[in-house]
């Protein structure tokens, strides 16, 4: 039900993830969005205190195969999520100072306490055919290491989801989709972008390695199994592995990845031997990165795997996870020659030459 609430005219950063004081979360929050003749009233930042806290009590689902999204429009009635990990503050559309030579898509700077945040209209990135022409609300996050805001018509509620109920897109979407996965939440369709996309597709293609490598043949050295739902983030991972002289074996979740590496161990496979380590992405449909990392590790035929969770979500919070649910490693999104020297050093440490 709608949760009636005053508006705070502030905006407000999240609390660190464990903070004292939080209730329990529940399955549905909603936030009142202020009536339209007071939009104008601030510069920015119509945020209820209430909501980050809620954001912060999402962030305890992290390793239970739950997704926490925040649901925002981009015009029309279609919902879209974005994890709520990733989100810093939801802000009133700030004043926005040009950007030279920017993509289209790139509609300027806002600056916030000091800090210079690129804005991206999101309707544009991801080519929305009823886009709102005053988008009104910015969405501040943190992904693949850098802060962005993402414009957007309204901001809706944020919703717990099982994994389970997450899908990947029809498959009609193809190469030229912009989303990772969809859900229904209380018979609503809910439509995950692919947000490494967009940032691909503005910051443009990623040069080659910096590292200084030998010439190898791709597959020369084995072979490694990336999990990950994010078309664009395969493919970056693999052209690194390629560079390395490693075959990549591309998945797009979790529940594919174990039901892989659990089939090829019923046919008597050493699965450790076959691949050299798992790449995997924490947050994708069906199974998220920490509990493929945690069945690996109950599995004895596959419990000498090592896995480096690979991800755009990063922070000590992470780390931490990383560590519960038995993973070697974790390197946050996206640093090619960073991914490289940890691959590296696993194959050195495996004395492959």
């Amino acid at each position: 039900e709608q949760q009636q609430r005053e508006p705070v005219v502030a905006s407000h950063t999240r609390a660190p993830p464990g903070s004292p004081g939080h209730p329990s979360p529940t399955p549905d929050s909603r936030f009142p969005i202020p009536a339209q003749d007071s939009r104008r009233a601030a510069d920015h930042a119509v945020m209820p205190l209430d909501l980050l806290e809620r954001i912060d009590q999402r962030t305890r689902l992290a390793g239970h195969n739950r997704l926490a999204l925040l649901l925002f429009r981009l015009g029309g009635r279609q919902l879209f999520g974005v994890n709520v990990f990733k989100v810093q503050e939801v802000l009133r559309k700030p004043r926005l100072f040009p950007m030279p030579h920017s993509p289209a898509q790139v509609l300027g700077a806002a600056d916030l306490r000091g800090r210079s945040v690129p804005v991206i209209d999101l309707a544009q990135a991801v080519g929305f055919p009823e886009p709102d022409p005053n988008p009104d609300y910015l969405i501040v996050t943190e992904f693949n290491r850098s802060v962005q805001g993402f414009l957007v018509s309204a901001v809706d509620r944020i919703v717990d989801i099982d994994v389970v109920n997450v899908q990947p897109p029809p498959g009609h979407e193809g190469e030229s989709s912009h989303l990772t996965a969809v859900t229904r939440h209380h018979g609503e369709l809910i439509q995950i972008v692919d947000v490494e996309r967009v940032l691909a597709e503005v910051a443009g293609p990623a040069g080659p390695l910096a590292l200084e490598l030998p010439a190898v043949a791709p597959g020369s050295r084995g072979r490694v199994l990336v999990v990950d739902d994010s078309r664009v983030a395969r493919g970056q991972i693999q052209r690194v592995l390629e560079q390395l002289g490693l075959e990549a074996v591309l998945l797009a979740d979790g529940r594919q990845a174990l039901e892989h590496l659990q089939s090829l161990a019923a046919q008597g496979e050493d699965v450790c031997a076959r691949y050299r380590m798992v790449i995997s992405d924490i947050e994708m449909p069906a199974m998220d990165g920490y509990s493929l990392t945690t069945e690996i590790r109950r599995d004895p035929r596959l419990a000498g795997l090592y896995v480096l969770l690979h991800t755009s979500l990063s922070g000590i919070f992470n780390n931490a996870m990383v560590e519960r649910v038995g993973a070697n490693c974790f390197v946050a999104k996206y640093s090619p020659d960073e991914l490289a020297q940890r691959v590296m050093a696993r194959l050195e440490a495996l004395g492959v030459q």
